[in-house]
């Protein structure tokens, strides 16, 4: 089961939660703002949440995490670049925010690590790193569901920015190519900011036969 919510800090941002329809545990996506509404889901839904997954720290993406860390006291897991982002508000963007975000108590996980329930490890997402739009950007992806958290790497027909810190525009490119459109074709594409789109539709856009002829 996948459940999108939209929740608004100074912007919108799609999170998710990826359940086990069995057993209703699961994790908790990018959790960017309002948590008292993503904790009003989890109690209407019943869901238990083990472990809190980010694409990469933007204030966007990792608002919510403190007061969700102390509501519900599971792991908060990020790739292993992600440190910087946590712990500063240059980096994660917050700085000039009303109140700048530091994250403590995050665990920093190896790049093609598999992330699975604690009873249940069919059930999972294996994360791979995409750097670009930051660092610390991977994707979180299921074979079995065909499907790919994707953060801000790629969107619905165009893809992240790469000038904020860490950025990078070419290695943004190659994460793409090589690990996000190499994908199935009917892999479903769940984004930060946008409707979701798949490996397919991704592949007939401008940018990226842009891209192919390029290379």
């Amino acid at each position: 089961m996948i459940i999108q919510a939209q929740v608004m800090g100074y912007i919108v941002t799609n999170s998710y939660f990826y359940i086990d329809d069995e057993t209703k545990h699961g994790f908790l996506i990018d959790p960017g703002a309002e948590p008292e509404k993503l904790l009003a889901i989890i109690r209407e839904q019943g869901f238990t949440i083990e472990k809190i997954l980010l694409t990469h720290g933007h204030f966007d993406h990792i608002g919510a995490v403190p007061a969700l860390q102390q509501e519900l006291a599971v792991p908060v897991l990020m790739q292993g670049n992600g440190r910087q982002y946590a712990e500063d508000p240059v980096w994660n963007l917050s700085a000039q925010l009303e109140e700048p975000l530091n994250l403590s108590g995050v665990t920093y996980i190896a790049d093609n690590s598999d992330v699975e329930l604690r009873d249940k490890p069919a059930f999972g997402l294996h994360m791979v790193p995409v750097p670009g739009h930051t660092a610390d950007g991977c994707i979180y992806y299921s074979a079995q569901d065909k499907i790919a958290f994707v953060g801000d790497s790629v969107f619905k027909s165009s893809y992240g920015r790469t000038d904020l810190p860490g950025g990078d525009e070419r290695q943004l490119m190659q994460g793409i190519v090589r690990h996000i459109l190499s994908l199935p074709p009917d892999t479903a594409l769940l984004s930060g900011h946008s409707e979701p789109t798949t490996v397919a539709a991704e592949r007939q856009m401008p940018w990226y036969q842009a891209l192919l002829s390029d290379s």
